[in-house]
């Protein structure tokens, strides 16, 4: 199976390297989900090294990679022109290699070279010769004008890149990358090139000061990586002891698992067919709500484009539809700064672990609030018809969370548990005035044919 191949390949990683495990699931992720992965640490942390040693897994995909500096320039990402292309009377090679019929007889050409030995056999590859110097000479008068660029072992020839030490590019480079890795397409010379890579990576030592003027153009490029990850230095001994054995014993690099490019779009098509029940949105919804109460930025693009993660997550579990635990794999998805990735684990964790007890506490919630609003009132007869209005909502509000579940879900006891309480506390309330108690079920029905 390949669930099974790729999960390999995580475990041959991780056992490469020390305490790296989060950083190589995300590595999985990001190429199962076709995103990009933005790794942040010290000099010296296996960085580079976990994603070099992945992606050295896939074994037919076109690699790029490169150590970026104020000297890169866009040449040496993104090919550069090719003058055949534009002087008159000549074409470029990769005009002519998509030539079918030029091709074959560039085929028929080698031939007669390797086969001939007569007059005969050299006045044919004479002529071919001549016959193809006269095609080609149509083909550039026919293409003349149309500028093409050499990519050849560049960023769109590759399929995945490592964009080391992205920041200290110069600022023609950066702009350039901002449509790269957004869309997958770069512009030049009015040509639109598109772009075939599955992830890009990129590794740094610091972030840049986004509150910089000099730096805030880099914002937009560090918002182009949806993963986000930081590492620590080894921090068990054992874990210690147990690289520097494998680096002695010359074992602490293996490949007994490898993925063929096909292997990972197949993969990518199963994850995309992974289910996504209704709840899981919901949740998804409660987390990014809570993150913003708590001042957590967490821009629409980012959440708009959560699904793939959960699905790849449910994947790679083995599953064909994603369930609350694989939200949890949004954690490096959601942080933006490294100081909030405990509070967006927290977050997470709690709406989560529990997320139906957490709807009904804040139901019941509601149901004390306007039992005190109640009880607060100097005229309880008119405050019981707020009151009723508003306890609707509540019931409402469980109804919903019924929804879905079977008739042998435990969540239904903790839900009619739940009514039960808000139920005592309303027949509470009725008492204390002239009116007749009703049960929530009864002001619903009234409220609706009313």
């Amino acid at each position: 199976m390949l669930k099974t191949k790729m999960n390999a390949v995580i475990s041959e990683v991780c056992d490469s390297l020390a305490e790296r495990d989060e950083l190589i699931h995300v590595i999985a992720l990001a190429l199962l989900t076709r995103k990009n992965l933005f790794v942040l640490g010290e000099p010296g942390q296996a960085k580079s090294q976990a994603i070099d040693r992945f992606r050295s897994h896939i074994t037919d995909a076109k690699q790029f990679n490169v150590l970026m500096s104020k000297g890169i320039d866009q040449e040496q990402l993104f090919g550069r022109l090719d003058l055949a292309s534009i002087i008159p009377g000549h074409i470029s090679n990769s005009r002519l290699e998509a030539d079918e019929k030029y091709c074959n007889m560039r085929k028929e050409l080698k031939q007669l070279m390797d086969t001939a030995v007569t007059d005969a056999d050299f006045m044919r590859l004479l002529e071919l010769q001549g016959k193809m110097s006269r095609y080609q000479g149509a083909l550039a008068l026919y293409s003349q004008g149309t500028p093409e660029m050499i990519t050849k072992g560049k960023i769109p020839d590759s399929h995945i890149c490592f964009l080391d030490e992205l920041f200290k590019a110069n600022d023609g480079v950066l702009n350039s990358l901002l449509k790269v890795l957004n869309e997958r397409k770069y512009t030049n010379e009015g040509i639109t090139t598109d772009i075939p890579v599955i992830s890009f990576f990129s590794a740094s030592n610091e972030i840049p000061n986004f509150n910089n003027p000099e730096e805030k153009c880099l914002r937009a490029l560090y918002d182009r990586f949806d993963f986000k990850v930081c590492t620590r230095n080894v921090e068990d001994r054992s874990n210690r002891m147990k690289i520097l054995k494998a680096k002695q014993n010359g074992t602490d690099s293996y490949i007994c698992t490898t993925i063929t490019l096909d292997e990972l779009w197949q993969m990518q098509d199963e994850v995309h067919g992974v289910k996504i029940p209704e709840s899981i949105y919901e949740i998804a919804d409660n987390i990014l709500y809570e993150l913003r109460r708590k001042e957590i930025t967490v821009s629409d693009r980012t959440y708009f484009n959560f699904a793939p993660v959960v699905q790849a997550e449910a994947w790679l579990n083995g599953r064909d539809k994603v369930i609350p635990a694989d939200l949890k794999a949004l954690v490096n998805y959601l942080w933006d700064k490294p100081e909030q990735y405990s509070v967006v684990a927290e977050v997470i964790d709690k709406l989560v672990t529990n997320p139906l007890g957490d709807k009904l506490d804040e139901l019941l919630a509601k149901a004390h609030e306007l039992r005190k609003k109640f009880d607060d009132a100097a005229d309880k007869n008119k405050a019981l018809l707020s009151f009723r209005n508003n306890i609707i909502t509540v019931y409402d509000g469980a109804e919903a969370l019924k929804v879905g579940l079977s008739e042998n879900d435990p969540a239904l006891s903790s839900i009619e548990g739940m009514l039960d309480s808000v139920e005592a506390i309303s027949r509470d309330v009725h008492k204390q005035t002239r009116f007749t108690y009703l049960s929530m079920a009864e002001l619903k029905a009234m409220k609706t044919n009313s």
